[in-house]
């Protein structure tokens, strides 16, 4: 489970951004291979977070946590972040971080959920909204792979955080499968990095003509 510590990082007039400063942002954090795999073929296979992680990710990750008043999860990712960092040693700042801030675990199934400070939710799609309105920090999806593929259909997500690896990986589970909906990305930030790695932030834009 050592690799779960590594998922801790103007248009022309007519296209805007599409959430309201208003609201607290919900931003997708996920480390994917150029081929855009976020995941071997089995869970928690995850050996290509080893290229890219270091200090610069590190820090990057607690700036992340520092900002937010909410993390999000499908089941199987949380399920592995709870029995990580409950125990983690090492860590630092980092374990504090993820141990206190607030936590949403989206499950239909799972009954009980001992992580400090988490709630289950059982239609991410139609709580989260609401959520999203109440309070000032982000909240940031980690992981989960078929929950992110959820919000993004119900075009949920006010920005994309991509810390992309410099590999090919051939095979294992797409963090944009098949289907992703069409939508218009405006780019924040690129933040390469020393290990051959690039963090990059978009933001979702609609055309106002359409």
């Amino acid at each position: 489970m050592a690799y779960v510590s590594h998922l801790f990082f103007e248009l022309v007039t007519e296209i805007q951004p599409c959430y309201s400063s208003a609201m607290r942002k919900l931003i997708m954090w996920n480390v994917i291979t150029i081929d855009g795999y976020f995941e071997g073929e089995k869970s928690w296979d995850l050996p290509f977070h080893d290229i890219i992680w270091g200090d610069e990710v590190k820090q990057f990750g607690i700036e992340q946590l520092k900002s937010a008043d909410m993390l999000v999860f499908g089941k199987t990712t949380y399920e592995g972040m709870a029995a990580y960092w409950q125990t983690a040693e090492g860590e630092g700042e980092t374990t504090a971080l993820m141990n206190s801030i607030r936590k949403l675990v989206c499950s239909r199934s799972l009954n009980k959920a001992d992580w400090n400070n988490t709630t289950i939710v059982r239609d991410a799609a139609a709580e989260i909204p609401a959520l999203k309105q109440q309070g000032t920090g982000n909240m940031f999806v980690f992981g989960s792979g078929n929950l992110s593929e959820t919000l993004m259909k119900e075009k949920l997500f006010d920005e994309y955080r991509l810390l992309v690896a410099p590999i090919f990986l051939g095979k294992g589970k797409l963090l944009f499968p098949q289907g992703t909906p069409y939508h218009k990305l405006k780019l924040l930030e690129d933040r390469p990095l020393s290990t051959g790695g690039i963090i990059l932030r978009y933001a979702p834009v609609m055309d106002t003509k359409s």
